[in-house]
């Protein structure tokens, strides 16, 4: 009798977790011919007014039907335009790190951009597909600063006048004229 309590409260002990943990949010998989492959979109990240870099964003408008995406294409241009609107009017990262979208924010944002545009009965939700840093320095990446060349002058030669580039001498100093040959 203990025995079986005790298993019990062990099999109650683990099972707790799974109860008390909020359900995980299901992707959104849309219908065929709902959804709206967008153009890429560049995201400006800004830390105290300075330009860090861009992410690149792809994504997709979910539609609630396959007429709502016709009519999501057929506005595509000035979507695209409120979208680059929208992320350059107000920041869009995160407060942890200013490399990082806030996607939550993002996606509330660009989806109520669309909505205002083709109308709330038509978009149902935008889908990111791929997001990209790329920093605007380049010593800023992962990879580490590669050094600029470093720059040599050229040599001079008895003449006083600098050699080019691979030792040849210049025109002038090989003894070329610039007068026109005799003819003989």
């Amino acid at each position: 009798m203990l025995r079986g309590l005790v298993l019990f409260v062990f099999a109650l002990c683990l099972a707790y977790p799974a109860w008390s943990a909020e359900p995980a949010k299901k992707p959104i998989k849309p219908e065929p011919g709902t959804s709206v492959e967008m153009p890429f979109l560049m995201v400006p990240m800004s830390k105290d007014g300075d330009l860090q870099g861009y992410n690149y964003v792809a994504s997709k408008l979910i539609c609630t039907s396959p007429g709502g995406a016709i009519r999501v294409r057929a506005k595509l241009a000035f979507i695209q335009d409120a979208f680059v609107r929208e992320v350059n009017g107000r920041p869009v990262s995160l407060d942890s790190d200013p490399k990082a979208l806030d996607k939550d924010q993002l996606a509330a944002r660009l989806t109520a951009t669309a909505k205002r545009i083709v109308g709330n009965e038509t978009v149902r939700a935008i889908l990111f597909m791929e997001i990209k840093y790329a920093p605007l320095h380049p010593g800023d990446s992962t990879t580490g600063s590669v050094p600029p060349p470093e720059q040599t002058a050229a040599p001079a030669t008895s003449d006083g006048a600098g050699a080019s580039e691979g030792g040849a001498k210049s025109a002038s100093s090989a003894g070329a004229t610039s007068k026109p040959g005799s003819g003989h």
